[in-house]
């Protein structure tokens, strides 16, 4: 008999193998980083350079690359003695690959993991929101903005402009915050030479570590959060990804990102680069999960996207493959086309299985993948 298969990790492996201090990558296919992006839009999906028909039909014959999930071997599990900088390793590589597949619904991802960041920072602040009334903050009418809605702004934000560590961007991440304006200039010098020592993951630990120690006055909660979203900023700069992908909120409180059990370590204490690294390999992981899922109920979009005999529809594909929800009025100013028909065209995506309605109620329904 042949020896039964066991999913176990490859003999002689070490992390530094999987994270290397400078990636040499190939070359991104992505949308161009310096295009400009209006305040609070998705960016918009990339289009061809030659002319042609843009049409439902025809993006949804376009084949895009299988997506490879996180084996079980490169998954830490928290235990004391594990290294869970092979396992970040790992997971940032296999979602890099993906995302460099250039796949349809990248932005519906980073804006859902944006969400999940600010529900998780809401947490750290002690705030009562969920990701529930903090979608619906998106849409919400008026100027008045709460704790939470800064909080959805900052991370949807973080996933819509191109990755930067200028003084402008980082001082307006700690107004977001009400944290006072540091020395954004000085600031930005030692986090630019942070971020480029060592492997992306250590770097970004480090960097964050500076950030945090930059406001030793101000409340540690705040200073936390702006924190990691500088993790989360670093990672993308290098590994030179268009767009960040906010990761590391999403985990930082799951107590299986703690190696040895302890409390929450915070930026600067000793174990704050264990307990990041163990945040983002579990974060990795759960982002290439919720890519597989995005990238199935895409696949059942653009295939009835031909159906839809609606002439604004494309606008409409093109808002949920970019977005975490969509309104029918949101959709109505795009298309554009009435609040009616647009309802319409939901309820027909609904039936088809290539939308779900995400809010549970008969009134003022958002829609997404």
């Amino acid at each position: 008999m042949f020896p039964a298969t066991v999913d176990k990790a490859p003999p002689r492996i070490h992390h530094a193998q999987v994270i290397r201090a400078d990636l040499t990558l190939v070359p991104d296919r992505a949308a161009d980083p310096t295009a400009d992006v209006a305040e609070g839009v998705p960016a918009p999906l990339r289009r061809s350079a030659t002319p042609s028909r843009t049409s439902a039909k025809a993006q949804g014959t376009q084949a895009f690359p299988p997506l490879t999930a996180v084996p079980s071997w490169a998954r830490t599990s928290g235990r004391a003695g594990e290294d869970p900088l092979f396992a970040a390793g790992a997971g940032l590589a296999l979602l890099d690959a993906h995302l460099r597949g250039d796949p349809p619904a990248a932005g519906a991802l980073r804006q859902r993991l944006a969400l999940q960041s600010a529900a998780a920072s809401a947490k750290i602040l002690r705030l009562n929101a969920e990701v529930a009334p903090l979608r619906d903050l998106r849409f919400a009418v008026g100027d008045a903005r709460g704790p939470a809605a800064k909080l959805l702004r900052l991370w949807r934000e973080l996933a819509i402009w191109p990755p930067s560590l200028e003084s402008g961007r980082l001082a307006a991440a700690a107004a977001a915050l009400d944290l006072p304006a540091p020395n954004a200039g000085t600031l930005a010098e030692s986090l630019s030479e942070q971020s480029t020592a060592g492997d992306p993951v250590s770097a970004a630990g480090k960097s964050a570590a500076v950030l945090f120690s930059a406001f030793p006055d101000a409340p540690a909660a705040e200073a936390e959060i702006l924190a990691l979203w500088l993790f989360d900023m670093v990672i993308a700069i290098r590994l030179r990804w268009p767009r960040p992908v906010p990761l590391i909120a999403v985990k930082i409180l799951d107590p299986s990102s703690r190696s040895g059990g302890g409390g929450r370590a915070r930026p600067g204490e000793s174990a704050w680069e264990k307990h990041a690294t163990g945040a983002i390999a579990h974060a990795a992981a759960s982002a290439l999960d919720l890519a597989a899922d995005l990238f199935r109920r895409a696949d059942t979009l653009l295939a009835v996207a031909p159906k839809l005999r609606a002439k604004p529809a494309q606008r409409i594909v093109e808002l949920l493959l970019a977005e975490d929800c969509v309104s029918p009025a949101e959709a109505a100013r795009h298309a554009p086309m009435t609040d009616r028909a647009a309802r319409r065209l939901f309820d027909r995506l609904v039936a088809l299985g290539a939308a779900r309605e995400l809010s549970g109620r008969p009134a003022f329904r958002l829609y997404g993948l």
